[in-house]
């Protein structure tokens, strides 16, 4: 065969399993198998997020957490047992301040209780991550559901596919570019950041040794508003405790206010500021702070969908997990 014929033919082999795996990713795809699945999920999150509001935003990272570590398959939800012989993503440095597994425990158990075996972990973490969105008065996604539970979790594959806070413009690129995202995508996803909060330690370096000389402050953050941050939140470099709002003023509100504050040089992370650096990118704030939160929500949703797209697995791929924490025996 040709280097072309080849080409082609490996080409259509990787278009026949990506449209597969798509294909059988479908809305309502419990319709018969657990109908009253989806409802369930979303009662639990109407009753319970109102009363834990921050829980939203920290089920909506819990879902990017997942998606960019082997795809949206659960796998961020596995824990450490003598079975697995190694550290799962849980304990990975990106993953140490997560939240929300008690509470995904919580919606599959009663999941468990209407329809035992039918609904993966990794559809409930999407549809829970839309949901808390939903409730904080943000934009509502379509999910198709049919993912199935990975069932292998290492922390090494977290560190190095969990862009972090610190990442410039071009490595957040790459990263978002090998999940089959895009700039756009980036800065659309990254609006998340206007409801939620962080620790000092994801931003002390901006504010006391950028360049690893201590007592140097990231030039590209406002310097009163890093006064501000230094003064009243993190007053030590060594401060690994307190919060800060992401997206000061309303953080629990899902509106534009964190564009905004990054044209003021105000981005909490340098993942934020690294977004004002390409022309590119700053044109897509810009337009998002000009045009309306409506339009803000329908370009987030569908940057949303394609993010709980990626790599799934579906048919006889993986399993669905009885406990989201373990993979079946």
């Amino acid at each position: 065969m040709s280097t072309f014929g080849l080409g082609f033919f490996v080409i259509c082999i990787v278009g026949i399993f990506f449209d597969a795996s798509h294909a059988q990713l479908q809305l309502n795809f419990y319709a018969k198998s657990c109908p009253k699945a989806e409802k369930i999920i979303e009662d639990y999150v109407h009753k319970h997020i109102p009363k834990a509001p921050s829980l939203a935003a920290a089920l909506l990272r819990l879902h990017f957490h997942d998606c960019f570590v082997r795809g949206c398959d659960g796998s961020v939800l596995l824990n450490f047992t003598s079975s697995t012989k190694n550290q799962t993503e849980k304990v990975a440095i990106p993953n140490q301040t997560l939240r929300g597994f008690s509470f995904i425990d919580g919606v599959k158990k009663i999941v468990e209780a209407e329809c035992p075996g039918v609904v993966s972990c990794a559809d409930i973490v999407t549809l829970v991550a839309r949901d808390s969105v939903v409730v904080t008065g943000g934009p509502h996604w379509n999910v198709p559901t049919g993912r199935r539970d990975g069932k292998i979790s290492n922390a090494s594959e977290a560190l190095a596919n969990i862009p972090p806070p610190t990442s410039n413009l071009s490595s957040l690129q790459t990263s978002f570019a090998n999940k089959g995202l895009d700039l756009k995508d980036l800065v659309l996803l990254s609006g998340a950041h206007t409801i939620g909060v962080s620790h000092c330690s994801s931003f002390s370096t901006r504010l006391y040794n950028f360049t690893g000389v201590l007592g140097t402050q990231d030039p590209s953050l406002d310097s009163e508003y890093a006064s501000n941050l230094k003064g009243k939140k993190c007053k030590s470099i060594n401060d690994n405790t307190t919060i800060v709002e992401m997206d000061p003023g309303s953080f629990r509100t899902f509106d534009l206010s964190y564009y905004k504050l990054l044209l003021k040089r105000r981005g909490l992370f340098q993942s934020d500021a690294a977004l004002t650096t390409s022309a590119t990118t700053k044109s897509f704030i810009n337009q998002l702070v000009k045009g309306s939160l409506e339009e803000f929500n329908t370009e987030f949703a569908k940057a949303m969908e394609k993010m709980g797209r990626i790599g799934v697995k579906t048919g006889s791929a993986g399993e669905i997990r009885k406990q989201c924490a373990f993979v079946n025996k």
